[in-house]
């Protein structure tokens, strides 16, 4: 594993197939003026538009934020120019106050990355350049976006920098301090892992989990899962390529998700049976299952290596997208069970000249209307890129922020046609509560409230949480 991991998003393009039940729409096309390469995952917001970001284009040509609705208008939001940041690969964090906060893999003093916050109506403050302090220990070029903690503040990962030049784990808070809470590569041989360039999660015990593209134990460098503690605690659960040609898989680029029943789910960019990618669940104690290697039948109708990660959406399914192969060679939507039963539900380029999209990166996202979305890397009319959806039949849902607190915080609850809504349960035990708009509503985490799904009563039906709901001490 060398530092050109970061290239290998950029490259790769041709036909496609709606699977029984699925509905797909491509929503908007990017032209360069209103952006280009959109890599990363959507995120809702509180107004249930979705927000995103492109790695190119716009007014400066560095990159845009970007809302969406769900009939595809697009509103650029913001364009990157290089002395804030540019070149934004990961995810936005939406935060408990409304905002958005995000990373720049380049740009800020040194080039080496910043942190930025961004107001719903498009105003950004850089809260942090990387490589502030000598020799970067504070890391540089951020590949991953931030998620906002039980305790308000940020968490994520940088791809190089730190004491060893291999990555960080580090806290932000929203006024812009950073804490350093891991240096990779701070074991013999790298058995701790290289270049995260995943997004972690906070699991429902309060610690956080990720992987690394690279590094663990044994001398292929294959990447890990690990697991860190709020202070910077590093476990390494598993280390990939332990099978015999790397059956379970090799360079995790996306991150993890915490199913229903506690164990986690991702993917790998290389290795299984036919070294084109796998899905795998690993439990909290390590112990790894393969459920599925791509590209095994030959053909590669289910795709080819996934960068893209996975989500559970409610009806316990798991959804996510390869960059290659399906019908064509253009990258697939795909579902499966936690099983491992897959099916491919689409596959790009279906559409003349791949005005339907090409080679997706980002994971598709649930938003509380109960349909998935997603982007695509290229192709659209302009071939820079596209928003699309996708209707599963699936109903609505509430989603909290954050996804787990303590006992008497406020919670944020997103959904739709919340207004008239009577009342609000966590697992069981009523909350108090306000509805703020017809998509928000707050409450407080009752004293009593255990750890699981959350309920709103609505006029037109009660709805339920898309995840447990963690309740920690």
């Amino acid at each position: 594993m060398t530092k050109r991991m970061v290239c290998v998003v950029l490259l790769f393009c041709a036909a496609g197939i709606s699977a029984n039940a699925q509905i797909f729409n491509s929503l908007a096309s990017f032209d360069v003026t209103n952006g280009s390469g959109p890599y990363a995952s959507l995120v809702q917001g509180f107004d249930g538009n979705l927000y995103g970001t492109t790695l190119g284009g716009g007014s400066n040509g560095y990159g845009t934020i970007f809302q969406i609705s769900s009939d595809g208008a697009l509103t650029i939001l913001h364009s990157f120019d290089t002395s804030e940041g540019y070149t934004p690969q990961g995810a936005l964090a939406l935060a408990n106050n409304g905002e958005l906060y995000g990373t720049t893999y380049q740009g800020g003093p040194s080039d080496d990355g910043t942190i930025f916050q961004i107001a719903p109506g498009g105003e950004l403050t850089t809260l942090y350049s990387f490589c502030s302090q000598p020799g970067c220990v504070d890391g540089s070029r951020p590949y991953s976006g931030l998620i906002q903690a039980a305790d308000g503040t940020y968490y994520g990962t940088t791809y190089f920098g730190g004491a060893n030049d291999y990555g960080t784990v580090f806290r932000i808070t929203s006024a812009g301090s950073l804490t350093t809470l891991y240096s990779f590569c701070s074991q013999q041989g790298c058995a701790d892992g290289v270049y995260p360039a995943a997004r972690l999660i906070q699991a429902r015990n309060g610690n956080f989990y990720g992987t690394t593209a690279g590094g663990g134990s044994g001398s292929n460098e294959p990447g890990t899962v690990f697991k860190i503690s709020p202070e910077g605690n590093l476990t390494t659960l598993y280390t990939f390529c332990a099978q015999l040609g790397c059956a379970d898989g090799t360079e995790p680029l996306a991150g993890l998700i915490q199913g229903t029943d506690g164990n986690f789910f991702g993917t790998t960019y290389m290795g299984g049976g036919a070294g084109d990618g796998t899905v795998f669940e690993i439990t909290p104690g390590g112990h790894l299952t393969t459920l599925h290697s791509f590209c095994l039948d030959g053909n590669c109708l289910d795709g080819a290596n996934p960068v893209a990660g996975l989500v559970q959406a409610t009806n316990g399914i798991l959804y996510g997208a390869t960059q290659l192969r399906g019908t064509g060679h253009n990258g697939t939507i795909f579902e499966m069970t936690p099983g491992g039963n897959l099916t491919t539900i689409y596959s790009f380029c279906a559409e003349p000249n791949c005005a339907d999209g090409s080679t997706p990166y980002s994971t598709p996202v649930q938003a509380t209307d109960g349909i998935l979305y997603g982007t695509t890397f290229i192709g659209g009319t302009s071939n820079e890129g596209t928003v699309y959806s996708l209707s599963a039949g699936l109903d609505p849902f509430v989603e909290t922020l954050p996804g787990l607190s303590r006992v008497d915080r406020r919670v944020i609850i997103l959904g739709n046609n919340l207004t008239g809504s009577t009342a609000v349960s966590f697992n069981g035990t009523a909350a108090t509560f306000t509805v703020v708009s017809d998509t928000e509503i707050t409450a407080t985490v009752p004293a009593g409230a255990t750890t699981g799904f959350v309920t709103v009563a609505t006029p037109g039906g009660t709805l339920t949480s898309n995840k447990k709901f963690g309740v920690v001490p």
